[in-house]
């Protein structure tokens, strides 16, 4: 409820309608990024001069405040306001930040609406100097002149701040989505370097993606409008989160094509990079490179549930619009979890049929591919195997290639980049796993050799062993592993071991770190990390790796240390909790 004053506010005439803009310092920022691995591991090249000048500087976004009627407001409640005739609350878009550069506020898990930016440690190959410029309810130059923000409670502010970030970052990624397709996809001259096959694979239903942002900002946008104390957005995020967005599914489903199609053009059409940097160059496209505004709806739709979550935060738990809002959250959730899957299914898909090429089976064919079936991890590891001899025994080393999908391990031989000779496999749920010390090769029954191999060998020193209970051939293995690395071997006992114990444990007394540096995993058991994210760790290897829980959507997987923080405040560590529990509908203990 907005507070009662003594103090009437009257309308201002018309004065200036542009925000008040404080002072501000450079900010370099890593651009967030979500499952584009394939496109950053393959090169693609971000780092080109063509793509980064040393003017990159971003144009700083000039709002325009809704120009008021002179009329005195009936009540505080209700603060009424005419337009002037074509102007909208965001004016200026040709000096708007653009939203790889916007920071949402929500997803600074210390944020307090009064302080200035921090500036964090940066991704290496991706940096974008630009000045933090955040366009707040507070700052809009309507409630400055009638001082409303000094009119409601704290709380409600932070209300307010939360559901005009909604609007005022959807308008930013509008802004780039227009520039993608105007710049890129409309792009003649780019269009004419590749097949009308490679150009869908690119763009897809981009076009479809802006018409439904396009609409969702037009009603956020008339809400605003309509009343500068802007009751609620839940029913018209609910709305078209339900029956707008569906765009977005396919759009993310075709990622993996996206991501193969570029890496494909930029390998092998020179006439295609040549032209892609001449667009990239331009200044309407503020030196940024394409792929960065190809990610952007599924950074956009991603982070609306954090952004809905801040608002059910701020939102008193009696009042019925805290009710409204958790349906709202309820249902991008579920729209994040369907593009999430779409674009895992496709490409698991496109990884199960590659596999299945590559392997060469010697022993009973296995029939590998199927639509329940995906690869949790791969990699090559050192196996130590008896060899008994005329007069003695000896342990030899040999290389073992493992394949391990959700529900069977495929055991090969390398023989080369993409091919692979199948020597056993096994259902996973016949394995078993436990680390063991490098002495485990001392106590060998033939110790004399075990120990002249092992003191002639530095790698491969981290083992374990893994039984198998029953092959393909129905019998039984026993294998002594090792791993170059600590975090290697903790990282193949983790997805071997399949860890059903991970289900009890108890979330509240796991460490959380929040994420200060951009990662794209590189291999099956990573998790791609943005900036500003929150992790739940469950393991930290003394080689510099994580295993964690990463909190907005419960993925888990494998990340560097380095990329993280940890977070030592309790008040912040329980709100995240809570956060999690809203955002994944699960038990917290808080």
């Amino acid at each position: 409820m907005v507070e009662d004053l003594n103090v009437p506010l009257v309308a201002a005439g018309d004065e200036e309608t542009e925000g008040d803009l404080d002072s501000l310092g450079t900010l370099r920022r890593g651009l967030r990024s979500t499952s584009y691995r394939r496109a950053v591991v393959s090169g693609v090249d971000f780092d080109s001069s063509t793509n980064f000048k040393k003017k990159n500087r971003m144009s700083q976004p000039l709002l325009k405040a809704v120009v008021e009627d002179k009329e005195k407001f009936s009540s505080l409640g209700r603060i009424k306001k005419k337009m002037l005739k074509g102007q909208g609350t965001f004016d200026g878009e040709e000096n708007a930040v653009l939203y790889q550069n916007y920071k949402e506020k929500a997803l600074d898990i210390d944020s307090d609406e009064d302080s200035e930016p921090k500036e964090q440690k940066t991704d290496e190959k991706i940096v974008v100097q630009y000045k933090p410029l955040r366009s707040t309810w507070s700052q809009l130059s309507v409630v400055k002149r009638n001082g409303l923000s000094q009119t409601i409670s704290q709380e409600e502010r932070k209300r307010q701040e939360a559901i005009f970030e909604v609007i005022s970052s959807e308008h930013s990624y509008l802004l780039s989505l227009e520039i993608l397709i105007r710049m890129f996809k409309n792009s003649k001259e780019l269009s004419f370097t590749m097949t009308k096959t490679e150009s869908h694979h690119l763009f897809s239903n981009i076009s479809d993606v802006c018409e439904a942002s396009k609409k969702f900002f037009k009603e956020l946008e008339m809400r605003h409008q309509n009343n500068i104390f802007i009751d609620d957005i839940s029913d018209i995020v609910e709305k078209h989160t339900t029956s707008t967005f569906d765009p977005y599914v396919k759009y993310c489903t075709n990622e993996v094509y996206q991501q193969r199609t570029l890496q494909k053009l930029l390998a092998t059409n020179p006439t295609f990079k040549e032209v892609l940097s001449r667009i990239e160059s331009h200044e309407d496209c503020r030196n940024l490179p394409m792929i960065s505004f190809l990610i952007l709806p599924m950074q956009r739709v991603t982070r609306l549930p954090l952004l809905m979550d801040t608002i059910c935060q701020k939102t008193p738990k009696d009042s019925p619009k805290y009710e409204d809002c958790k349906r709202a959250l309820k249902e991008v959730s579920k729209l994040v979890r369907l593009c999430n899957e779409g674009a895992r299914k496709m490409e698991r898909t496109e990884m199960m049929y590659t596999i299945n090429s590559q392997l060469e089976f010697k022993i009973k064919p296995f029939p590998l591919v199927s639509s329940s079936r995906w690869l949790v991890k791969r990699g090559e590891l050192t196996a130590y195997v008896e060899d008994t001899g005329l007069f003695s025994k000896r342990t030899s080393k040999q290389q073992v290639y493992f394949f391990l999908f959700n529900d069977v391990l495929i055991i090969t031989k390398k023989k080369s980049e993409e091919s692979y000779s199948v020597t056993a496999y096994s259902l996973r749920d016949q394995l078993l796993v436990e680390q063991c010390d490098n002495e485990e090769l001392n106590s060998s029954p033939v110790k004399t050799s075990s120990t002249m191999l092992y003191s002639r060998q530095n790698s491969a020193s981290h083992l374990f062993r893994l039984t198998i209970l029953s092959n393909h051939a129905g019998e039984k293995m026993e294998m002594l592993l090792g791993t170059e690395s600590q975090s290697e071997r903790a990282r193949w006992i983790t997805t071997l071991g399949q860890n059903s114990d991970r289900q009890s444990t108890d979330r509240t007394t796991l460490t959380q770190v929040e994420i200060i540096r951009t990662y794209t995993a590189k291999q099956s058991d990573e998790l791609s990390l943005q900036v500003a994210d929150v992790v739940l760790v469950y393991q930290k290897v003394n080689d510099g790796w994580y295993e964690g829980e990463r909190l907005r959507d419960g993925e888990r997987g494998w990340f560097p240390m380095e990329c993280a923080k940890e977070i030592t405040c309790q008040a912040t560590i329980d709100k995240n909790m809570e956060r999690m529990g809203r955002l994944l509908g699960i038990e917290t203990n808080v």
